[in-house]
């Protein structure tokens, strides 16, 4: 099993933010002999899913500017890791792209708050070499087989005569997570199939988008550029499919803190769950609520 390279999200925004804060504290000092400095904004820091971060990323974007009171910050890792970070109380915000398990419940107590901030599809998603030349809807018990290493060659699913190239998520991760439920039928199955474990939505396709015999699975936002996403058990994943319920592997997206947010985490959950919120949500590709 080889291990896919990181890719990091852009700094374009992080720029955006320090340079707001240079700006802030040039007009403090400007003013320092006349006045008291305005204090600078409150951090609010969150950490999690990666298929969230971009929605997570634009909000906090348009949310920065619009007021002085408070400073988002947001960083990718995992479902998982997110939950764990509020838990100790490194992060304000979880993102995930699952619901919190029984088992955290009992290993770190039923302290969450919810969030449901939209929703999304995991889409299976192949090469577009693979699409062209005939893969264009799979079943559950096919993908399945693929991912446990008992079909191996496209040409056992009506496509070409190549070998399989099998992309999954690390351990950890909320996608990972809800397609082995889904699909496998236990969240925590190896799949013996795999050639590679991707850290990231990004990852997977970049991955995919690199490859001419290529599946993966990851968020219905992520699909375009070379990557395609293909009908599952006859539903292609849609914005219609996904809103009517009718594709089967949707899910909710999810903030989370851990006992009652701080008022800049509200403040943030307010602003995503409003109007304009939602809307910078279904521009980023997802399903809002």
């Amino acid at each position: 099993m080889t291990i896919g390279l990181h890719i990091w999200p852009d700094n374009s925004r992080v720029v955006g933010l320090i340079t707001k804060i240079i700006i802030i504290l040039l007009v403090c000092l400007s003013f320092v002999s006349l006045s008291p400095c305005e204090a600078l904004p409150e951090d609010v820091t969150i950490m999690g899913s990666s298929t969230v971060m971009p929605l997570a990323e634009a909000a906090a974007e348009v949310f920065n500017l619009e007021q002085n009171d408070y400073l988002v910050s947001v960083t990718a890792g995992g479902t998982g890791a997110g939950i764990l970070g509020i838990v100790e109380r490194k992060y304000d915000i979880a993102m995930a792209s699952r619901a919190i398990t029984e088992e955290e419940k009992q290993m770190f107590g039923d302290s969450f708050q919810e969030f449901k901030i939209g929703m999304d599809g995991i889409s299976i998603a192949v090469s577009d070499e693979i699409y062209q030349e005939g893969v264009r809807d799979l079943s559950r018990d096919q993908v399945m087989r693929i991912y446990s290493g008992e079909i191996t060659n496209w040409n056992e699913v009506g496509g070409p005569d190549k070998d399989i190239y099998v992309i999954s998520r690390e351990y950890g991760s909320g996608t990972r997570d809800d397609f082995n439920e889904a699909v496998i039928g236990d969240i925590g199955t190896e799949s013996p199939g795999v050639d590679t474990v991707a850290y990231s939505g990004a990852e997977v396709k970049t991955a995919i988008s690199g490859s001419d015999r290529a599946i993966g699975y990851l968020g219905f936002n992520y699909l375009g550029g070379g990557v395609q996403g293909i009908a599952f058990n006859g539903i292609v994943p849609s914005y219609e499919n996904i809103k009517l319920d009718f594709y089967e592997l949707k899910r909710n997206l999810y903030f989370y803190t851990f006992g009652d947010p701080t008022p800049g985490a509200r403040a943030f959950i307010d602003f995503i769950l409003g109007p304009e919120g939602q809307k910078i949500a279904a521009e980023e590709g997802f399903i809002a609520n």
